[in-house]
């Protein structure tokens, strides 16, 4: 079915009513090929962290109501998108998923609380008449023994100066939901590690998060599979996708994702499908113990070719709309590359094609050998 644009209607502003249409037609002609590779047959699975979405904490602006239609246009593309950083409030949520069309739904998590939290939520949003919840969801709470150990600054009795390690769960509880399209089953997990910074000890809670993640998920899968090794088709199996803070395919971080069995699929590893080698915060790792599974594709969605473009054009239309205290300091080319992340996103849309249809596998088991 198409998207729902019938709200568009209730957009005031004639001139951003207009511009929202002409842009939509472009975005529509532009991912068509994506588009069409959606069939009965494949699942396009997607992962998105959409920047503040949509809080407006770091006071660049609400989004506008024409962006609403272009994250929308985007994600229908796909059948089932990850949703990394939704705040707590849902409206923004449903709003979007309104405009998906009534096909759609989405399942969230509970806000994360605590500072290294910030406050967000995690989502998974989804075709109802592609893909269905198998009524399994949790979250990942590691277990005594297997926690995150990290160092902070502490203070003896006597006032000396000493690094105590401290135990920790996640900063973003990791979210995990059964589904199934076609014939194919599987455990979805999506995350957002924690950043930290660039080096020290907060770079190496960010690479122990993902190790351990890792660790959890191959435990968990080798204990439920213990008795169905020669039954693949009655296998778990485990996608893990979202937003890694992955540094390069190069990184310890890497190495900690495609441990323990993961691994990333050629079809989107390394630079095969990085604009211009951008950034490999997001990824997609897999550990599938189901034979007849295959990925047939993959890549990444440009956000900015139709809509907020570095264009002169486009920075005359919206530059108006960007706080004028925000960065005042800043070149204004500069602010409105950053203002536009808040619009759509700081992450493009990562994505992989899954062959989902296994009937002849499983008809061949059952036919005469001169069939």
């Amino acid at each position: 079915m198409s998207l729902n644009y019938t709200g568009m209607r209730y957009i005031r502003d004639s001139a951003m009513r207009e511009r929202c249409a002409e842009r939509l037609l472009l975005m529509r002609e532009r991912l068509a090929p994506l588009r069409n590779r959606k069939s009965d047959s494949k699942l396009l699975l997607a992962t998105w962290n959409i920047r503040d979405f949509d809080g407006n904490k770091f006071k660049w602006g609400p989004r506008l109501p024409e962006t609403f239609y272009y994250l929308a246009e985007m994600m229908s593309c796909f059948d089932l998108i990850a949703v990394q950083e939704v705040n707590r409030d849902l409206k923004p949520l449903q709003k979007l998923v309104r405009i998906l069309g009534r096909e759609w739904d989405y399942i969230v998590t509970d806000v994360t609380e605590g500072w290294s939290g910030n406050a967000e939520r995690l989502a998974f949003v989804y075709n109802t008449e592609k893909v269905w919840f198998r009524k399994m969801a949790g979250e990942v709470v590691l277990p005594k023994g297997q926690l995150i150990v990290t160092k902070k600054l502490a203070e003896t009795e006597d006032g000396q100066k000493i690094m105590e390690e401290v135990d920790n769960q996640f900063a973003r509880t990791p979210y995990t939901v059964a589904f199934q399209s076609g014939w194919f089953k599987f455990n979805l997990c999506t995350v957002h590690i924690y950043y930290g910074s660039a080096s020290g000890a907060k770079l190496q809670r960010r690479i122990d998060e993902i190790a351990r993640l890792m660790k959890f998920f191959r435990r968990r899968q080798d204990k439920e599979n213990r008795y169905v090794r020669h039954r693949p088709e009655k296998a778990e199996n485990y996608i893990l996708l979202g937003d890694f803070n992955v540094v390069s395919p190069e990184h310890e971080t890497m190495e900690a994702l495609e441990s323990n069995g993961f691994h990333v699929p050629d079809e989107i590893g390394g630079n095969v499908v990085r604009l211009d080698h951008g950034k490999y915060y997001d990824q997609i790792a897999l550990r599938v113990e189901d034979e007849r599974f295959k990925v047939l594709g993959g890549g990444v969605v440009n956000m900015f070719e139709d809509v907020f473009r570095d264009t002169e054009e486009d920075r005359s239309l919206w530059e108006p709309l960007i706080p004028e205290d925000m960065e005042p300091d800043e070149p204004l080319k500069k602010r409105y590359d950053k203002w536009r992340t808040f619009q759509m996103s700081d992450h493009s849309p990562l994505w992989i094609e899954i062959d989902t249809e296994y009937t002849r596998h499983y008809l061949d088991k059952f036919a005469s050998p001169d069939a």
